[in-house]
């Protein structure tokens, strides 16, 4: 069955969030070192993050140039890192799947995260008009991240027709695809080789229904005769 209504994830689905990553720390670079005196902290930083560090990277980076972590420092190194105006792009498969398949299904965007960091990665991606719905969790409240079904009912209630005509694509087993599932939905999880969640094994209740290393099956799918 084709699907009526496909329904996206945006990081590491659409784009790679490595390179969001690498954005945030280039841009946090004059200011570390005007304000904090530290030399090369974008590279000190993803050094770290390629090492598998997370949640913890500034404070390390801080500490090892000999300045103290502070609440306020580090308040305002986050507020520079999800307010700013990345430099990332769509993967080429991402780019070709919306461009083929936006006249054969609805297209809709569900994601998590801080709501102006989506905000301006769907802006640098200049993608806000290929979704005729888009859904970012953290405008509904902390409480509706995924895997809450609020938003998947949000998109159904705008789109109508049969729960099994919807996919939800997406890259993240921990949480993507708990809620669609339960709500009859089919899943499809996005494994990029250099997606952060690429190693990630889940158990059968929170997996997808079928698993691509990128979005060609998908269009495949799509464009193949009912």
């Amino acid at each position: 069955m084709k699907p009526f209504c496909i329904v996206f994830d945006l990081d590491d689905t659409l784009y790679l969030e490595r390179d969001y990553v690498w954005s945030g720390f280039s841009e946090l670079e004059p200011w570390a070192k005007a304000t904090l005196g530290i030399n090369d902290f974008h590279l000190k930083a993803w050094a770290l993050f390629v090492q598998g560090v997370r949640g913890h990277i500034f404070d390390q980076v801080l500490l090892a140039a000999g300045v103290r972590p502070d609440q306020s420092t580090l308040r305002a190194m986050v507020d520079i890192y999800r307010g700013h105006v990345p430099d990332i792009r769509l993967t080429v498969d991402a780019a070709d799947c919306l461009r083929d398949i936006r006249r054969q299904a609805h297209l809709a965007l569900i994601s998590d995260g801080p709501e102006q960091s989506q905000r301006n990665k769907v802006k640098a991606l200049g993608i806000e008009e290929r979704f005729e719905k888009i859904v970012l969790t953290a405008s509904l409240g902390s409480e509706y991240a995924k895997p809450h079904v609020k938003s998947f009912l949000d998109v159904q209630e705008h789109f109508g027709k049969s729960v099994e005509e919807y996919i939800y694509v997406a890259d993240n087993p921990t949480k993507d695809f708990l809620g669609p599932r339960s709500l009859g939905w089919r899943t499809m999880r996005i494994r990029r080789p250099e997606g952060l969640y690429h190693s990630l094994e889940a158990d059968m209740i929170k997996r997808a229904d079928v698993e691509t290393p990128d979005l060609g099956l998908l269009m495949n799918a799509v464009s193949r005769k009912q």
